[in-house]
């Protein structure tokens, strides 16, 4: 499959559906899907949408961003989110405001 990340000529996504369907990792496409359901299941009223080439949930501002990488989905939900759930996020890498989940291991 072809994809933007990897530098071919496709134009960037303009959806997350779009973001999802174009990642070429099997194991990303599934774990995107399946983030986007749990962040559209707690706030239901986010609007989504693709900003700094990511996908976006909005509700009163920036709610999340997600990615995906070669060896992780990274969530980049801000700096206050990784202080509250500091404890539950211990099995995880985390920086300041992202969580990096390896693909197969279960999220919190």
């Amino acid at each position: 499959m072809a994809s933007w990340k990897n530098g071919s000529a496709m134009t960037l996504p303009k959806t997350i559906s779009e973001y999802i369907r174009t990642e070429p990792n099997p194991k990303a496409r599934a774990e995107l899907k399946r983030l986007r359901a749990v962040i559209l299941g707690a706030a239901p009223d986010a609007t989504e949408k693709i900003a700094w080439r990511m996908p976006t949930f909005v509700q009163d501002g920036n709610l999340c961003h997600l990615a995906a990488f070669k060896d992780h989905i990274s969530l980049f939900p801000g700096a206050d989110a990784i202080a509250h759930f500091k404890r539950d996020l211990t099995p995880f890498k985390t920086s300041k405001g992202t969580i990096q989940f390896p693909y197969g291991a279960p999220a919190p």
